[in-house]
């Protein structure tokens, strides 16, 4: 059982150490990095946080757990009895979301919403994580947490759901929105690329849709620091800086003979006419991480020039 000792976190409420904590979707690209940096203690970024020595985790999946069953999740969250649960599971194919919307609400938003009532019950801090896909993204410039939403797609539509089903039912919540996700564990982008490469001569990617690549493990780690802080709400965490998709894809190609022909968006749905509505300006801003305990996310680069490095021994396909 966890029990109190004299720390406080940044809002002076009283911590409970060791800590219990339940992962869904663990085998996703974060839920991978997640359970990396707890077994490790470490992150790219550095040290994990202090709060988390000895901590009790419980990693769970769509095969263990269907978080659209609320009875489910009742049962599974009473028999762990988490001090924080980690939401990261979802249904992220935009374009599988567009063509079966009430599939994918069913994770995205009920599923959240079931995690949420069952964290309130326990009194669990819970966090929830999230997309840049909630803005339209007509604007250029970066987001921030308080900006107003208005998706243009279903995945979007039902991430936004399932944010508002998270903070209505659940006090101690932790919304994260992150943009442009890529990790040691599961489909990626940087890795699509690379596939392709492999027996391609050019490759079109769109070039004008501009937001944030970000690196799991960077996201997890700064994850593991919301969780433990009283400052509840939205969150914005990507790496920093902005590109557009064939920016990212000629950076992950640097070293390849493969070449990228840049596409407009116009042009890429005329070749692909099921594709999902996508917005051309997402690039969101941490706002809420540089006002509490500041904003350590790497360059977007630097973090991908990690990953590409450590890619061949980390990967696990």
């Amino acid at each position: 059982m966890a029990r109190y000792d004299n720390a406080l976190n940044a809002t002076g409420e009283r911590m409970k150490t060791p800590l219990s904590v339940l992962v869904t979707g663990a085998s996703g690209q974060l839920g991978c990095e997640l359970r990396r940096i707890l077994e490790t203690g470490r992150a790219e970024i550095g040290p994990i946080p202090y709060g988390y020595e000895d901590v009790h985790v419980v990693y769970t999946d769509a095969a263990e757990l269907d978080i659209a069953d609320g009875d489910a999740v009742d049962a599974m969250v009473a028999q762990h009895d988490p001090d924080i649960i980690i939401n990261c599971a979802a249904i992220t194919d935009v374009d599988g979301c567009e063509a079966d919307e009430e599939r994918a609400r069913r994770v995205n938003a009920l599923g959240a919403y079931n995690l949420a009532r069952a964290a309130a019950d326990h009194d669990a801090v819970i966090v929830h994580v999230s997309t840049d896909y909630v803005f339209p993204g007509t604007e250029e410039g970066e987001r921030e947490e308080g900006d107003e939403v208005g998706p243009l797609s279903a995945y979007g539509r039902t991430k936004q759901e399932g944010e508002e089903l998270v903070m209505d039912a659940a006090p101690r919540h932790h919304v994260v929105r992150t943009a442009w996700l890529y990790g040691y564990g599961g489909k990626n982008f940087p890795e699509t690329m690379l596939r392709l490469a492999a027996d391609r001569d050019e490759i079109s990617v769109v070039a004008d849709q501009w937001g944030n690549p970000t690196s799991a493990n960077d996201l997890a780690y700064e994850v593991l620091k919301i969780a433990l802080s009283g400052s509840y709400g939205i969150w914005h965490c990507t790496n920093e800086g902005t590109c557009s998709w064939a920016d990212l894809a000629e950076a992950v190609l640097a070293e390849s003979d493969c070449r990228v022909v840049r596409c407009t968006t116009e042009e890429y749905r005329a070749a692909n006419p099921n594709a999902a509505p996508r917005p051309a300006y997402s690039s969101l801003r941490n706002r809420h991480l540089e006002a509490t305990f500041g904003n350590e996310m790497r360059p977007w680069q630097e973090a991908l020039a990690t990953y590409m490095a450590n890619r061949a021994e980390l990967r696990n396909d």
